[in-house]
């Protein structure tokens, strides 16, 4: 029993097997999805998809990359699709200083404003950082985002960042990258943070895991993940399975 945190269902790299895709995820064991939407069409299909299958459940928000482009009424929609049974999350949100498609100032208020949309509606955040987490923290601090709490989404930090956000209410989500032999910061956290603050993603289609690295990643290769992460903590696969899945069920409030 395995549960994909994060995933990319509803983007285009899945068109032709998507159904293959999903029966090779069972499979392995993988028994619950998040289909993660940050924009208006991977919005739409994340919630046709969490209304079609029982076991995907669908997190909806604006990635700030994009964030330029958000309007009051996409807040809004947001705001009423919060209040689909299926709908466990608000996200991906946060700030990419990677890419500069949206200015940083943009992206802060448009982070603030799902914050405050998540506290209002009460649900948990999932949080995107790409190179800007001083400012994440200080943003989540700042809006009180421990109220409702979440999850640190492809963690990359240092385990004392980490740290810093499970006391927070986050969790620390840890995809394919802990199995790259040369991420060492991955493999400290899943060392040193209690595996009851812990949770599994893919983040497919991107960041497949070893020995897949560089190739279409897909919710199967989770496994691999709680794997790695095992091995590291000296303790069975079957244990990490099980915890992060309780985490995972816990956060979202699913039965």
């Amino acid at each position: 029993m395995l549960f994909d945190t994060h995933v990319h269902l509803n983007a285009e790299q899945y068109n032709e097997d998507l159904q293959e895709v999903i029966e090779r995820a069972l499979s392995e064991g993988v028994s619950n999805m998040v289909v993660v939407g940050f924009d208006r069409p991977t919005i739409e299909k994340a919630m046709e998809l969490a209304e079609n299958y029982e076991f995907l459940y669908a997190c909806v928000g604006w990635h700030p990359v994009d964030a330029i482009d958000m309007t009051d009424e996409d807040l809004a929609w947001i705001e009423e699709l919060s209040k689909h049974p299926k709908v466990v999350a608000i996200g991906e949100m946060g700030l990419d200083y990677h890419w500069d498609k949206s200015p940083k100032e943009i992206q802060k208020e448009v982070f603030r404003k799902q914050i405050r949309l998540a506290k209002k509606v009460k649900l948990p955040i999932v949080i995107h950082n790409r190179e800007a987490t001083a400012d994440i923290v200080e943003i989540l601090k700042e809006e009180g985002a421990e109220e409702v709490g979440g999850i640190m989404h492809c963690y990359s930090g240092s385990p004392e960042v980490a740290k810093e956000c499970v006391k927070m209410n986050f969790y620390i989500s840890l995809g394919g990258p802990v199995t790259f032999k040369n991420a060492k910061k991955p493999k400290e956290v899943a060392a040193e943070i209690p595996l009851d603050k812990l949770l599994i993603e893919t983040d497919c289609p991107y960041l497949a895991p070893h020995p897949y690295r560089g190739k279409r990643n897909e919710p199967g290769y989770v496994k691999l993940v709680a794997e790695q992460i095992a091995e590291i903590k000296g303790v069975t696969l079957e244990e990490v399975a099980e915890v992060t899945t309780r985490n995972a069920k816990k956060l979202f409030g699913i039965n």
